[in-house]
């Protein structure tokens, strides 16, 4: 019997797969859960608005609205909120967050953050 990932139509399907997985962006590939993401859209309307302003319209902080970040990728986004920025009082967040996590948010923060 021939394995099924050898015949051809099989390998060119699994090669899709594959190559989908490798080109997909990190917050697809590491979705939080539900409750994870419940706790995420808290977190920053609370906890980051507190700077950024509670409608994340800007405050403290900058704006984060889709307009104010159209020009920043969702990596740098990430690395912000992991690392922070030096010289202001944006703090790192690496020990509240994992990364796929900031991807997560970041990726919203360009679509337009989801309400509580």
């Amino acid at each position: 019997m021939t394995a099924l990932w050898t015949m051809p139509r099989h390998r060119a399907f699994l090669s899709m797969v594959i190559a989908a997985a490798l080109i997909a962006p990190p917050s697809m590939a590491q979705q939080p859960s539900v409750q994870r993401q419940q706790e995420l859209v808290r977190l920053v309307r609370q906890d980051c608005g507190a700077c950024h302003g509670l409608r994340l319209t800007g405050g403290l902080g900058p704006a984060l609205t889709p307009a104010a970040l159209a020009s920043r990728s969702v990596p740098a986004l990430a690395a912000t909120i992991i690392h922070g920025r030096r010289g202001t009082p944006m703090p790192g967040w690496q020990s509240m967050l994992r990364e796929g996590e900031a991807d997560w948010i970041a990726a919203w923060l360009k679509e337009g953050f989801p309400e509580q």
